[in-house]
């Protein structure tokens, strides 16, 4: 194997494995985002039920708090998420370019490699 292929097999798994690293990011995110927005739905509910809106209240639901502090927690997670996602964007395209500019020069030479009669002939 030439040392060309090499890095081409390299940088085409390291292109796949930061695509792979954006799904996960955009898929995480989305799922915790499903999970802030039932838990808004889950205070509202039990703000409903209870009569009482105000957190500082001392008949304010537990249930509630806890909710109210889990979704500010998912929320800062997917900031943080989605900084970590904007990273893994600009690294796969940085991947992506620097395997074009590889195979580029790796396809020219497979082309004249086959149109050079001698090199099939083995001459």
């Amino acid at each position: 194997m030439k040392p060309r292929d090499s890095a081409v097999r390299t940088k085409r798994f390291e292109v796949a494995e930061n695509a792979r690293k954006v799904a996960s990011l955009e898929g995480t995110i989305r799922d915790f985002e499903s999970m802030a927005s039932d838990l808004a739905r889950q205070v509202a509910n039990e703000e409903d039920r209870t009569g009482i809106r105000d957190q500082a209240h001392f008949a304010y639901s537990t249930f509630a708090k806890a909710a109210a502090q889990r979704r500010t927690n998912l929320l800062t997670s997917v900031d943080d998420l989605k900084a970590k996602l904007e990273a893994a964007r600009r690294d796969h395209e940085e991947a992506l370019l620097a395997l074009k500019r590889l195979e580029p020069t790796e396809e020219h030479g497979r082309a004249q490699h086959k149109a050079d009669p001698r090199a099939v002939a083995g001459g």
